[in-house]
């Protein structure tokens, strides 16, 4: 019985169905199943499934963000028992993201950050147009594992490597792994500027992500 529940709740990611995704998880709280239990056996899964068809051109943006946004209603039922149950233990790393100053574009870094908190990241979204200053500011006041840095114009750009620069001022840039993302970037701009990584999508930045810290 329970294997056909955390199919359908697998299946209100794929679906992008938020407010079904939310209720199928009470429901799961309710019947005593495990909260890590409904989280890989039912979301997780969808939420991989929903990555495999974006990754093949079955799904596009759309249902990529309509998937994540199910998922983040899931995962908000979820957090309070996850806590309770000792499951915050099992949070793969922590991570800090946005995007870079001048640069007011959110959806790329919003889906990321979703991504990687269904994946089992914590995640803090300082939101778009970040001085570099506040970057700084964010890495010595929360020690994250990861420092996210999205540049979706050519303009903007440098300022992911500025951001770099003001980490090794600050004596700061030898604790966290930088990662950038965005739609003018590539791997040789992330190479160039001494970032450690580099994702091209939201589904690459999660493996990115693990991959650069060990993990999942």
């Amino acid at each position: 019985m329970s294997d056909e529940l955390y199919a359908k709740m697998a299946q209100t990611i794929i679906d992008g169905e938020d407010e079904d995704a939310a209720r199928l998880a009470r429901e799961g709280l309710d019947a005593g199943l495990d909260p890590a239990d409904i989280l890989d056996k039912g979301y997780v899964k969808g939420i991989e499934e929903v990555g495999d068809l974006f990754a093949k051109g079955e799904f596009f943006l759309p249902e990529l963000v309509q998937g994540a946004e199910a998922m983040k209603a899931a995962v908000a039922v979820l957090e309070p028992a996850l806590e309770a149950s000792g499951g915050e233990s099992r949070s793969l790393g922590s991570a800090v993201a946005g995007t870079v100053a001048g640069d007011i574009h959110e959806i790329g870094k919003t889906i990321v950050c979703s991504m990687l908190s269904a994946a089992g990241f914590k995640v803090i979204d300082v939101g778009c147009d970040v001085a570099i200053e506040t970057f700084v500011a964010q890495v010595r006041e929360t020690k994250p594992d990861l420092l996210m840095l999205s540049a979706l114009l050519t303009t903007t750009m440098p300022n992911q490597a500025k951001t770099i620069e003001a980490l090794k001022e600050a004596g700061l840039r030898e604790g966290v792994k930088v990662m950038i993302g965005g739609a003018p970037t590539t791997r040789a701009w992330a190479d160039e500027i001494g970032a450690d990584g580099y994702a091209e999508d939201a589904i690459e930045a999660v493996n990115a992500a693990r991959g650069l810290l060990g993990v999942g």
